[in-house]
């Protein structure tokens, strides 16, 4: 076992999707690193939540509070999102697996540090912003919002993030034009903390005195009141919750609806050229 490594949680194999693992180790007292290897690109397929979720679970219940670190042992991906046909084609995947993944992590009852080592795209993305912080780490990699180039709509539980901790036109440009942040342009942004690599993580822990801070027992209840938009609609279920083919049927009645105003306009417009 490598010097300060705690465990391992295994990521099993599903489909295309090789499997991989998730080590966690503790380069400081009560920094808990969790490093995730899921080639080729981390996707967030419920294997890989669920092993990250019971990470999660083993430093909650087995170790002392301190500060959770993610990242990713594959130097070109943070995460790359979700496996679209995966996700949409299993059962129950938003409410039963990746929600309650953001939402393990923005309730978490210590503090979170999304070490970004890569490209963070739209599921990856998101799951860094359900950090407390992010610190960008190398020089290459970006930040992105995507759905706009694949056609995907943005669910509910995943934009209210963006909403709540983003400025007002940096969600603008983040959604409607897909913008790419890299680590500048995200610093700029205040979607980072800070730029560097894991001793940038270590500095910033030390510097906001970060190990302490799960120690009352409160961090976790104060989140969940700072958040509570996205806690409740990470949380929703039955009739409430939002699912992509629930946007894409109001979608396509709204475009139906539109083709047919559009249709009677013309006719009409026919008919009075006809009468001159």
């Amino acid at each position: 076992m490598a010097s300060g490594e705690l465990f391992t949680v295994p990521i099993p194999s599903l489909k295309s999707h090789q499997g991989g693992s998730i080590v966690c180790t503790c380069p400081e007292p009560k920094v808990y690193v969790l490093t995730w290897t899921s080639p080729p690109d981390n996707r967030l397929t419920p294997v890989f939540n669920t092993a990250l979720i019971t990470a999660l679970d083993i430093i909650e219940f087995g170790y002392p509070p301190g500060v959770v670190v993610t990242t990713s042992s594959i130097s070109k991906f943070y995460s790359n999102g979700l496996d679209l046909q995966l996700a949409v084609s299993t059962p129950g995947f938003f409410q039963n697996s990746l929600y309650p993944l953001f939402r393990r992590f923005l309730t978490y009852p210590m503090p979170t540090v999304a070490l970004v080592n890569g490209h963070g795209f739209a599921g990856g993305f998101m799951l860094a912003m359900h950090h407390d912080y992010r610190v960008f780490a190398g020089s290459k990699g970006y930040l992105c919002i995507n759905e706009l180039e694949f056609g995907a709509p943005l669910l509910p539980p995943m934009s209210s993030i963006f909403r709540i901790k983003a400025a007002p036109k940096v969600y603008r440009d983040m959604v409607l034009e897909a913008r790419r942040f890299d680590a500048k342009a995200a610093l700029e942004a205040g979607l980072v903390d800070a730029i560097g690599e894991l001793d940038a993580a270590l500095s910033l822990i030390k510097e906001r005195a970060l190990v302490k801070k799960g120690a009352t027992g409160a961090y976790s209840l104060l989140k969940a009141e700072m958040y509570r938009e996205s806690v409740a609609l990470l949380d929703a279920n039955g009739k409430d919750a939002v699912n992509p083919s629930d946007m894409q049927a109001v979608e396509k009645k709204r475009k139906a609806e539109g083709a047919k105003r559009f249709k009677e306009w013309k006719e009409t417009q026919v008919g009075d050229k006809a009468k001159l």
